[in-house]
């Protein structure tokens, strides 16, 4: 705290068990922490989520107040004695579910037999309602007009979550709530259809839905019916997209990807690109070599003349002893024939450390020479000499999401909301919070309208523009 003082605990009753919350911490937080699972919906326990407490679906009973209390906003007081599983809060609960099941596809029909919200219909042993449904001619029809995202708001409860995810998260700002009453309703834009909108697919929306409103076109089959859990394993990986690095988890069904997930990792939290959640296609691709391929004795000069779909016409296949030793083979002659300085290392910004480590060593011990470069350094040279030059180290000094820290930051030569659209949501939700950013480039760029200040100077002018800045400030 600013005057030094640790900042105090409460402690409070629950479930009639003392326990200490800390300073912020909700009453659903400590409860799960506690080992109690409070029902929610709009309610996302993930990080960059803000909890809403507008479905009622988590309410608890305090004792000494007339109504219930949404746990997932509700933060304790010292002394506070709660009760998450008395009579009166469990019936509201199940009453709160029963009315938003009322409007919901069956769940044998349903666009997500897996949904949270039927785990959590299925853990209050809420199955079906009494209530009367939506009439026909208010169903909000189906929209299949994005390429990768299905949009099925006969499904949707109005938690909020999409739009938070869009607005708070990724800070794109294309959904939004239209309608009041009975008519109120997910809207793209101006009411638009999702393909037709401003949307960049990146899917926060579809990984935050509760209820398969918002699918995986993948996901479904001609009836758009899915299932969320129809998956054999999941593969933890890393995107092999850019270099944020984000952590995704590949759902395998049939030896195929079925579609993709954001993984809470340092980089991400959770968060994807376009890129990165619909972006495997390619693996499945008729294009894609799964095998080595040589060159065939009698193919036909050398050229743009190969038909990916059928390369056979100039290669055969062969193994992948047969292809190394071939590589290898050719590399050795050149260096025996020509001198080892007739071949070069070029490492890639896609390798690991641990790759990049082999490729200089291979150079260097197997031809002899130094002649080492790298993408990167054809990228940084300038910026790894000033660095050097002033904090004695060519490394950088703290990674991008430590923008959270900052009060004024500075993006120049960068185009993130194209190139990382990961890490350009931290520079967006930065400017959300109060922050000041300035956009340095001689382009227009997407990162503009989130920016406090543009200076769009002229090409070339980017030095005198520096000198200046430092002039002023000096």
């Amino acid at each position: 705290m600013a005057n030094g003082l640790a900042a105090k605990t409460v402690t409070f009753t629950l479930d009639q068990r003392k326990v200490t919350a800390d300073p912020g911490e909700t009453i659903w937080e400590v409860a799960k922490r506690e080992g109690t699972l409070i029902p929610h919906l709009c309610h996302k326990d993930a990080p960059g989520y803000r909890a809403d407490g507008n479905c009622r679906a988590c309410m608890v009973e305090i004792e000494g107040e007339g109504t219930l209390a949404a746990s997932c906003i509700r933060t304790p007081l010292e002394g506070m004695v709660v009760r998450s599983g008395s009579e009166r809060a469990e019936i509201a609960r199940k009453l709160v579910m029963e009315l938003l099941l009322t409007d919901q596809p069956a769940q044998g029909e349903t666009h997500d037999r897996s949904s949270h919200l039927w785990k959590m219909a299925e853990a209050q042993n809420v199955t079906a309602s009494r209530f009367p449904s939506l009439e026909p001619g208010r169903v909000p029809l189906l929209d299949a007009s994005h390429l990768a995202m299905s949009v099925n708001l006969d499904a949707c409860i109005h938690c909020n979550l999409c739009v938070r995810a869009c607005r708070e998260v990724q800070v794109n700002d294309v959904i939004g709530m239209a309608g009041r009453g009975h008519d109120a309703r997910i809207v793209f834009d101006f009411d638009d259809p999702m393909g037709g909108s401003t949307c960049v697919a990146c899917g926060e929306c579809v990984q935050a839905c509760p209820t398969g409103a918002l699918m995986p076109a993948a996901g479904l089959d001609e009836a758009g019916r899915g299932d969320s859990a129809d998956f054999d394993r999941e593969v933890a990986s890393v995107c092999p997209y850019c270099g944020v690095g984000c952590q995704i988890s590949y759902k395998i069904k049939d030896d195929r990807i079925a579609w993709v997930d954001g993984i809470d990792g340092p980089a991400n939290e959770n968060r994807l690109c376009v890129k990165g959640r619909f972006g495997f296609d390619y693996v499945e691709h008729p294009h894609r070599l799964k095998r080595p391929l040589i060159r065939r004795d009698d193919a036909p000069a050398k050229g743009l003349n190969v038909d990916p779909a059928d390369p056979l016409t100039h290669f055969r296949e062969a193994s992948w002893e047969e292809a190394l030793e071939r590589a290898a083979g050719g590399l050795a002659r050149l260096r025996d024939e020509v001198g080892g300085r007739a071949v070069a290392g070029f490492g890639s910004a896609k390798c690991s450390n641990e790759e990049a480590y082999l490729v200089q060593k291979l150079i260097r011990q197997g031809f002899g020479h130094n002649n080492v470069d790298h993408c990167t350094r054809l990228c940084h040279a300038s910026s790894v000499a000033a660095l050097m030059e002033n904090i004695g180290s060519g490394a950088l000094t703290a990674t991008f999401n430590e923008i959270e820290n900052a009060d004024a930051a500075i993006v120049i030569g960068a185009n993130p909301t194209e190139n990382h659209p990961v890490a350009a949501t931290y520079f967006k939700q930065f400017v959300k919070r109060g922050g000041t950013l300035i956009v340095m480039d001689p382009r227009g760029q997407g990162l503009k309208r989130h920016a406090t200040h543009m200076l769009q100077f002229r090409p070339g002018a980017d030095v005198s523009m520096l000198n200046a800045i430092m002039h002023v400030i000096v």
